[in-house]
């Protein structure tokens, strides 16, 4: 008898509250794609999808015992899920019984959006110490005024440069109290910190505020979203970034940093407890470094992957699925590092800060690389061979397993966009072909889907070497858009602070939807939230 054919465990609403009241280790996870899983889930429900479990699992889930649930709304994808998991050797795998209406039927609270969990407490923490903010007439009128003031954009860079507040700066979160005093030397320069909506500005505001910043500091009040509800006009394509600081201002930034650190509790921890910890016995830890990419790149930590501080509080989820695990992160000047674990601890994470780092320990180089199981065997063909067969009018058709947004930013001329986890259902939509090629960014997705693949069509079925990038790097051109999809766009929901072109009452709906977060938090009654 096989894993397969195996009934799959269940577990029910108390277990899982259960082990979320008292912080045992668990990943709750959610299945479905991203849209689905943003129009209602639980808050500690991390989306997880079907369609990628063999690429995230094991850099996501690192301890191969950890207690794992999956979630779904009756599709069937959470047996699929939990067979999947148990195929790569995870040991403790169930099923929520009844899926998402079983959660709702026994009192559970769902919300909406994605990163919730970060989110929430973003309005618990301004609700609590009532971050002081303007709305976006009065910053205006400041800037108009040309007052002394520094606007500081605390989003990721390429949020940034799609748009942003006029005269902004790029100082992703993580970053603000080490960059600061270079940017505004005079404590009586006025700051005013924003994000796209709420959540990274108001936290923004408050690390300056709790690390003692001397500088009157505001949020803008409801981001680029309350901008453009008031009116006014964003920049787009800005390229204005924080600089390098010098060794008194880094020094001062790292004590005001340790100070909140301490103050949130934070753990330490020494490289001896890194090694004995990255073995994973019977507890889950994450490693993460919160610097930016580029520093991490010339050197780290081995076994650590980049995760900047400020996208790491608004995403942890997306990165740290098992909730009541252990997160570490590294940081040689420990600004970075002591200011993400202060929010990380408040948010109830079990966090430690390595402490004593030297750049002698960062000995690995690079760009972080997924963790993989080993690759399935699959029938290849190079880039060369299929513009050979495409040259000669041969029935093939390329089907593309990137995320949407990777497929209309730019594909193969022709290629079919198709979701994994709705396969079957896109082959009716699909043309019928002779011959797939399968193809996807990250390259190992198309390798995954590949048995799958042949077993709906029947046909024949190979994969592209090296994937997208082969092609690209081949000089080939791309067809960019919404050309073929054989699957709707249902992998990653649509936020409505990105892009600039969000009608004004889901802009207005996600800002009343964020003011409800504090009140759902009291009801759901699981997430040991506490502010500094």
């Amino acid at each position: 008898m096989t894993a397969s054919d195996h009934a799959i465990p269940e577990k029910n609403y108390e277990y899982v509250r259960n082990a979320l009241l008292e912080r045992r280790e668990i990943a709750f996870l959610d299945v479905r794609e991203e849209g689905p899983h943003a129009e209602e889930h639980p808050l500690f429900a991390a989306n997880l999808p079907l369609s990628r479990i063999e690429y995230d699992a094991y850099a996501k889930l690192p301890r191969r015992d950890v207690p794992i649930v999956t979630l779904d709304e009756g599709e069937g994808f959470a047996e699929l899920a939990a067979r999947r998991l148990i195929a790569l050797g995870y040991t403790d795998v169930s099923i929520f019984q009844g899926g998402i209406r079983a959660w709702d039927a026994a009192g559970g609270e769902l919300f909406r959006d994605v990163n919730v969990p970060s989110k929430s407490f973003g309005e618990l923490v301004e609700s609590k110490r009532h971050t002081p903010s303007f709305s976006a007439e009065e910053v205006k009128q400041r800037i108009d005024a040309n007052e002394d003031m520094v606007v500081l954009d605390v989003r990721r860079f390429d949020e940034y440069n799609t748009m942003s507040i006029p005269t902004g700066i790029s100082v992703p979160g993580a970053e603000l109290v080490l960059r600061v005093k270079e940017i505004a030397p005079n404590p009586k320069t006025q700051i005013i910190v924003n994000c796209a909506g709420r959540t990274r500005s108001i936290l923004g505001t408050q690390s300056l505020i709790n690390a003692g910043i001397p500088n009157p500091v505001h949020a803008l009040r409801n981001g680029t979203i309350g901008w453009k509800l008031a009116g006014q006009s964003l920049d787009v394509g800005q390229t204005r970034r924080f600089t390098d600081v010098g060794p008194e201002t880094a020094a001062e930034a790292a004590q005001r940093a340790r100070s909140v650190a301490d103050r949130a509790k934070v753990k330490r921890a020494q490289l001896s407890d890194v090694k004995e910890w990255q073995q994973q016995n019977g507890r889950t830890t994450y490693f993460f470094d919160t610097r930016t990419p580029e520093e991490y790149e010339a050197g780290h930590l081995p076994g650590f992957r980049s995760v900047p501080g400020g996208q790491l509080v608004q995403e942890t989820e997306m990165v740290a699925p098992v909730r009541g695990a252990r997160i570490v992160l590294a940081d040689p000047s420990g600004v970075r590092a002591d200011m993400a674990a202060s929010w990380l601890a408040q948010m109830a994470w079990d966090v430690y800060v390595v402490d004593g780092l030297s750049e002698s320990n960062l000995s690995e180089r690079g760009a972080w690389k997924n963790p993989l199981p080993s690759l399935p065997k699959v029938n290849y063909v190079e880039v060369a061979t299929l513009i050979g067969l495409q040259e000669s009018n041969a029935d093939v058709l390329v089907v593309d397993f990137s995320t949407h947004a990777f497929y209309v930013r730019g594909h193969i001329p022709g290629a079919w966009f198709a979701l994994r986890s709705e396969l079957s259902e896109a082959l009716k939509s699909l043309p019928v072909a002779e011959h797939y090629v399968l193809t996807s960014t990250p390259a190992e997705l198309a390798v995954f889907a590949a048995a799958e693949m042949q077993t709906y069509s029947g046909k024949r079925v190979s994969v592209l070497q090296g994937g997208n990038s082969e092609w690209i790097k081949a000089g080939h051109p791309l067809e960019k858009g919404e050309t073929h999809l054989a699957s709707p766009a249902r992998d990653r929901y649509k936020r409505p602070y990105e892009g600039t072109n969000v009608g004004p009452e889901a802009m207005q709906a996600y800002l009343d939807w964020e003011f409800g977060l504090v009140a759902q938090l009291g009801k759901d009654g699981t997430h040991h939230f506490w502010v500094l």
